[in-house]
């Protein structure tokens, strides 16, 4: 059911102990988000440092999150700049048991929009499993145009996309274009409320990592709770005060959740200049 795609979704971040996953970690975080009423998941996306994980360790987190999320809906990151492993690691996403696999735009190499609609259509077609659409030219130059989106949304095995531009001018023409069973979710923490009032469907967050029960809240209720937002934009703003999830990661562990904030290079660890400032973020906001 497409309406189990709708809500919270925390992109999970991938806690790190001596160049290992550290699991007692990500249990404690899990447990952290569902005791806040998280919808769900995505493992394996970047915000979980996917460009360094290998297949076997996004199994073992897989397997640990789908273990303590119950029936919650868990999407698996699948994303590259190559059709042929998009497809490869998709049929792996498949094998696993994910709900949903989650497709970024591909990076670097500049496809030509009929190039991204072939590219997406074909893995829909080679998945057992429904696909999300990911873009966020931030980080992969090329943009999905809303013509684009709009033929793919006819392809019945591409459900809904993941739309971090920010650009709110692209989300309300997606409102007025698409269909209305296709799900938008916001990717961009800091225009999301504003991505929700204009018919949005949910998020695919970072901040939800850290700040679970606000952003359920404030999704529910998203025209209730305007002001509160705004009040948290010096918060989400912090968040990305170094690359994502550098920030969150060590929010996290200054919360007590992860036992280091550990990164997998070319990530590294919070700037030490910057660690008074968030931590000063952090006891504003009540969280230590």
């Amino acid at each position: 059911m497409k309406s189990q795609f709708k809500g919270v979704f925390s992109a999970l971040l991938t806690p790190f102990m001596n160049g290992k996953v550290d699991f007692e970690s990500l249990e404690k975080h899990l447990h952290y988000q569902i005791k806040n009423g998280i919808t769900g998941f995505v493992v394996n996306g970047t915000t979980a440092e996917s460009p360094t994980l290998l297949w076997n360790e996004v199994e073992q987190i897989f397997k640990c999150v789908k273990k303590h999320s119950g029936k919650m809906p868990v999407i698996v990151g699948v994303g590259s700049n190559s059709t042929e492993k998009t497809i490869e690691t998709t049929k792996k996403a498949c094998a696993l048991g994910a709900d949903a696999v989650l497709a970024v735009v591909p990076y670097y190499n500049k496809p030509p929009q009929r190039g991204l609609v072939q590219h997406f259509n074909e893995v829909a077609n080679s998945s057992e499993l429904p696909v999300i659409l990911y873009n966020v030219p931030g980080r992969t130059v090329t943009a999905l145009s809303i013509e684009s989106l709009l033929s793919l949304s006819k392809n019945k095995n591409i459900i809904g996309i993941k739309e971090a531009s920010g650009d709110m001018t692209y989300a309300e023409k997606m409102q007025q274009d698409l269909p209305k069973e296709f799900i938008k979710l916001s990717g961009d923490d800091g225009t999301y409320l504003q991505f929700l009032n204009l018919g949005g469907d949910g998020i695919i967050s970072v901040m939800s990592n850290i700040i679970t029960k606000e952003c359920v809240r404030w999704t529910k209720n998203p025209k209730e709770f305007e002001v509160e937002f705004q009040s948290y934009q010096k918060f989400i703003n912090g968040i990305y005060a170094e690359a994502n999830p550098i920030v969150p990661k060590w929010m996290l562990y200054k919360m007590g959740i992860f036992k280091s904030p550990e990164m997998r290079l070319p990530l590294t660890v919070l700037e030490p200049a910057l660690e008074k400032i968030t931590e000063s973020v952090l006891k504003e906001f009540s969280l230590i």
